[in-house]
């Protein structure tokens, strides 16, 4: 049975601390791939503020965490994502898969972020230089990434519903 550690907090999260809680007693990993995502400046963005909907943020980051072990093979992952307001230069997200090989946690790690970037429900709000502010709406470009997951006859292959 895999480990799957999830959680949505406000604080920073340490990557090394986290990698060595999903790695420590077990030999069975050959690989540990890992993704964190950054608040980038971007035409004046000064900060994000992510907001999310307590339980069922952390029940679909389950249930896609569970979709990529099994399709994967995983012998672990760990997503952290943190919400609230973050400053240009701070983590957002961490997510760490490992398994027997290289490959399948890399993919692992892109079926992750994918699936957090398109389907997960987090709301963020850009805040500029100038004091604009705007919400972010979805991007045509992450849900064609989410789509390179479906199947050879072109269907979706959708996160099992919930528990």
């Amino acid at each position: 049975m895999p480990r799957i550690h999830i959680r949505v907090q406000t604080e920073i999260f340490d990557p090394t601390h986290e990698s060595a809680s999903l790695l420590a007693g077990h030999s069975d990993v050959g690989a540990m791939a890992s993704f964190i995502g950054m608040v980038r400046e971007d035409g004046g963005l000064r900060s994000l503020e992510l907001e999310h909907y307590p339980g069922m943020t952390e029940s679909m980051m389950t249930r896609i965490a569970e979709s990529a072990a099994t399709r994967f093979g995983l012998s672990g992952c760990t997503i952290i994502h943190r919400v609230g307001r973050l400053g240009v230069g701070a983590p957002i997200v961490l997510v760490i898969c490992t398994a027997a090989h290289r490959g399948t946690a890399f993919q692992a790690v892109e079926f992750v972020m994918d699936w957090l970037k398109s389907r997960a429900p987090f709301w963020k709000k850009e805040e500029f230089s100038d004091g604009r502010t705007q919400w972010v709406q979805p991007r045509e470009h992450d849900a064609q990434c989410l789509r390179r997951w479906d199947d050879a006859d072109g269907n979706s292959l959708d996160i099992p519903a919930g528990r």
